[in-house]
């Protein structure tokens, strides 16, 4: 769809039943429930879609084994069951990764082994495969480069797997096919009011222009994660911080520090925060870290300290000891954590809350990947009482997402960079086979065709180059160094499709290689 042709939707209308601020996991899942019900949506989000969290997060679908040790079992039990939608919702998307959990002391046995027995319960008939402890031939023989001294055995168990910048592209073409107005590059300035001090709608500048307009709705929904503060003080700027940010940390390696196709789940790294290291489009992801971050931005960075971490804790349970020659790329994500006084970050719930101002700005904040669902459905539940809108029922539970194939289709893609797309897949080849060269690589160290690049732009709303090479492909955290490289021709692709000039590609060109270089460890 035309950017201008959404521009025109989100200012024409003056009638929008529900309007969403933020684009990531909560936004998107809430455009989705909003418009499935057959409200009038629109959605506006300041960067791109899944520009900061949502993008970054440990690619985990799961129900939270921490959070089984911490005795939150409500919200394990839902996060389970949240997984279990998605994995039949999403199969193209969302697939069932076996974990090892390493033991090194024998009484860790029975330890992990009840708790993840309880974990199987808890998931009931969603639940993707039983757990079951192994010796430790065994557990050498399913991940082969395990440190191998000391270790007593392993208790394997299943979570879900997904890509999840990929998910928002789905989630984003979901809400398009039900007609939702979805618009990317656009930042909310400020918050309409009526003579009664109710929001009536909000305005927002395009940032590609300049431009600024105004839009009116019925409800206004917050769901601006790390950013719902600021949302929150423009009606009120005496506001209470409600989101305390948490940064999260990973490193990419290469698929040789992980043989095999099996997960580990460190229980215990030095501080006592759990560690998992994941096989991820033909990578090896190894995180994460949790600290408490400053004001929230759209692209934190790791801190030395961050990264030692994860190499000397990853080093204890690979038997060959990653180095930071070794990362192909760094990224770092702020968690969106309702603020509690006085505990750690490591220690703060993942479940959401819903907030409703005296003016009426209904603000979701909290929540993880694995519940955005449920999370959406709760605030669309608000938001029809704070809006008069008429009471229609969720249907998400069941509704299958952009792209879906039956797990079993021979249609369903085999390649990685492809399985994402679903019955999608068809339109990717097709609009490979209409570019130039769009069969050819992008990259000798990159799974894409050049053909992706136009796909991304007609059919996924993608603007820029750190659009295409960030989200609506994973170059950047694969390997950023190799994306870098690829920039020059993606902004050529690129402004041929959206009729750009010189100055255009130099400018995205430079912009993307000075986010790249913040991908890579200095030696």
């Amino acid at each position: 769809m035309k950017r201008r042709t959404l521009i025109e939707q989100a200012t024409a209308s003056t009638d929008w039943d529900v309007i969403v601020i933020g684009g990531g996991a909560s936004g998107l899942g809430t455009a989705v429930d909003a418009a499935t019900r057959g409200y009038k949506t629109l959605l506006l989000e300041q960067a791109d879609f899944a520009k900061a969290t949502s993008s970054r997060s440990t690619k985990l679908v799961h129900g939270g084994v921490r959070y089984l040790q911490q005795g939150n079992i409500s919200l394990v039990r839902e996060a389970l069951h949240e997984r279990g939608l998605l994995y039949v919702n999403a199969p193209h998307l969302v697939t069932n990764l076996a974990f090892i959990v390493p033991r090194y002391k024998w009484w860790e046995g029975p330890f992990y082994g009840i708790g993840l027995k309880l974990y199987d319960l808890l998931a009931g008939k969603l639940n993707l495969s039983p757990s079951k402890s192994l010796n430790a031939k065994k557990t050498m023989e399913l991940i082969p480069n395990l440190e191998e001294e000391g270790l007593d055995g392993g208790t394997r168990y299943s979570d879900g797997q997904f890509d999840d910048a990929r998910m928002c592209a789905t989630l984003v073409r979901t809400a398009l096919d039900h007609d939702a107005t979805m618009l990317n590059h656009a930042q909310v300035t400020g918050l309409l009011r009526n003579e009664e001090g109710h929001i009536t709608g909000v305005s927002f500048t395009d940032t590609e222009t300049g431009d600024t307009h105004e839009a009116s709705g019925s409800v206004v929904i917050n769901a601006a994660g790390v950013f719902s503060n600021k949302i929150l003080k423009m009606e009120d700027e005496n506001a209470e911080t409600v989101v305390e940010p948490s940064r999260g940390v990973h490193l990419v390696l290469d698929q040789t520090f992980l043989d095999g196709d099996t997960a580990i789940m460190v229980p215990h790294t030095d501080d006592g925060r759990v560690l998992f290291v994941i096989p991820w489009h033909e990578r090896c992801l190894v995180g994460t870290t949790d600290e408490k971050a400053p004001e929230p931005i759209l692209e934190p960075r790791a801190t030395e300290e961050e990264v030692e971490f994860i190499l000397r804790n990853a080093a204890r349970y690979l038997s060959r000891d990653p180095g930071r020659e070794d990362v192909l790329s760094v990224f770092a994500g702020l968690r969106p954590l309702v603020k509690h006084e006085h505990q750690a970050t490591k220690k703060i719930s993942r479940e959401h809350e819903v907030l409703i101002s005296r003016g009426g700005l209904v603000t979701i904040i909290g929540g993880k990947w694995t519940t955005y669902r449920r999370m959406a459905e709760d605030v669309v539940d608000n938001a029809i009482d704070v809006g008069g809108l008429e009471r229609k029922s969720c249907v998400t539970e069941s509704l299958h997402l952009r792209g879906w194939l039956d797990r079993e289709d021979p249609a369903m893609p085999t390649d990685n960079w492809l399985r994402v797309y679903g019955s999608d897949a068809a339109e990717v080849m097709s609009t490979c086979d209409e570019v130039e060269r769009g069969h050819d690589m992008l990259h000798e160290r990159l799974p894409y065709p050049r053909g992706v690049v136009i796909h991304a732009v007609r059919h996924e709303l993608a603007r820029t180059v750190e659009d295409v090479l960030a989200r609506r492909t994973r170059a950047l955290l694969l390997d950023a160094a190799a994306s870098s490289e690829s920039a020059e021709e993606v902004a050529q692709l690129m402004a041929t499709e959206l009729g750009r000039d010189a100055t255009w590609q130099a400018d995205q060109v430079k912009q993307y290689k000075s986010l790249a270089n913040g991908y890579l460890l200095s030696s």
